[in-house]
């Protein structure tokens, strides 16, 4: 039975979280596809923040929690295919979420407890985490040394930094800073986004993915209480694929949507060339082919996503104590590895042969067909794909497993 009592034009009601195969959900992903769109033919670039309302009404960042706790009792691989659904929708919206579902995934494996409990709950009612973990110094990506602060103050702290690369933070209700103490510990501090000092700005400029918040979050001052300070055990987890691997399955949605959007190109072609296989553009033998090829990359690149996402769930159902199985977690990592270097690839050669089933004319502004390349190669970029291919082929040489504590933001 339907849990959605309600469904207009501007607005949908639920009263349960949204479950994988369900009507909501289908409502649910619609609905953001449809702002994507409205805003998209605009020609302005507003943020989804209707769409991020509406995630946060149906509680779909609780996929992962089980039902007993409010949540939706789904899988990782569930997980994974959801996000790749809605980045077809809207690439922005999915990944704005990565950050919150790694956190949520960070309590679901840490030992109960009020704390967990406590978090647990906010998440189940709607609430969202965002990020402020990158900071632009001469650290290497991946160092625990941070130049942001968390000095003691009286019955609590005070929290002094800028970071960058926020990604979601604009749309959350809670952030995740990391920071450094005056004796050298590395600790995270999770704060709402509303309290005094913490200063959001929307500034990020990069050719893609534009409209997922990802800008710059600074810290002045901010007091900080005892007990949303967390002290990070450097030890704990070997390996960290889920963040890298989430970002594979935005670009596996894109690429549902360069289908989409290549099939409704040769459809929209009111002529072809004189040279070619046929007298109309649906008709013509290459065109077919090309959206074949694309169709194809679509699959092999969710097949991917979606097998590796296997190899996380089999880590996390390992945990004990909060503690991950070793091989294991590095067999998530490897998988996670492999996926991003094919996954690339394939994807940046699609969003570039999309353009060859429509002409000249597909090349135009109004269109905005390159936002699928621009937005591609901007995930892509995360960690270079060179450094994981080298280190793919080191562990399959000479067994040398795959660096620890990798960072991915």
């Amino acid at each position: 039975m339907s849990n959605q009592k309600h469904l207009t034009s501007d607005t949908l009601t639920f009263t349960e979280p949204v479950r994988l195969h369900s009507n909501e959900l289908e409502q649910l992903i619609s609905a953001i596809a449809k702002d994507a769109e409205v805003r998209r033919k605009s020609g302005s670039e507003a943020r989804p923040f209707y769409a991020m309302e509406l995630i946060k009404k149906s509680r779909l960042g609780a996929l992962r929690l089980p039902v007993e706790l409010g949540g939706s009792g789904a899988s990782i691989r569930d997980l994974f295919y959801v996000v790749i659904r809605l980045a077809e929708a809207d690439p922005d919206v999915a990944h704005s979420l990565r950050f919150h579902y790694y956190q949520v995934e960070e309590f679901l494996q840490s030992p109960a407890g009020k704390e967990r409990d406590k978090w647990l709950k906010r998440v189940a009612e709607g609430d969202l985490i965002g990020n402020a973990y990158t900071e632009l110094s001469s650290n290497n990506v991946g160092n625990s040394v941070y130049e942001t602060t968390l000095t003691p103050d009286g019955d609590g702290y005070r929290l002094n930094g800028t970071k960058y690369f926020s990604t979601g933070t604009l749309y959350a209700d809670w952030v995740l800073v990391m920071a450094s103490t005056p004796d050298g510990s590395t600790v995270s501090a999770l704060i709402p986004t509303d309290r005094e000092g913490v200063i959001i700005e929307d500034d990020w400029d990069g050719i893609g993915q534009r409209l997922t918040g990802s800008g710059t979050t600074r810290l002045e001052n901010v007091f900080v209480y005892k007990d949303e300070v967390t002290f990070i055990d450097e030890n704990k987890t070997p390996f960290n694929s889920f963040l890298q691997l989430i970002l594979h399955a935005v670009i596996a949605g894109i690429l549902r949507n360069v289908v989409t959007d290549a099939a409704a190109l040769v459809h929209r072609r009111k002529r072809t060339f004189s040279f070619a296989a046929a007298d109309k553009p649906t008709d013509d033998p290459l065109l077919q082919q090309v959206i074949g090829q694309l169709s194809s990359s679509a699959f092999a690149a969710e097949a991917i996503v979606l097998t590796a996402a296997d190899a996380l769930d089999a880590t996390v159902d390992s945990v004990v104590d909060g503690n991950l199985d070793f091989d294991l977690s590095h067999e998530a990592s490897l998988r996670a590895a492999q996926a991003k270097v094919i996954v690339d690839e394939l994807a940046l050669r699609a969003s570039t042969l999309l353009f060859e089933v429509g002409g000249a004319s597909a090349t135009r502004q109004s269109e905005n067909l390159d936002r699928h390349w621009r937005n591609i190669r901007t995930i892509a970029s995360h960690n270079p794909t060179v450094y994981k291919a080298r280190a793919i082929g080191n562990y399959v040489v000479n067994n040398t497993k795959l660096p620890i504590r990798e960072v991915y933001f």
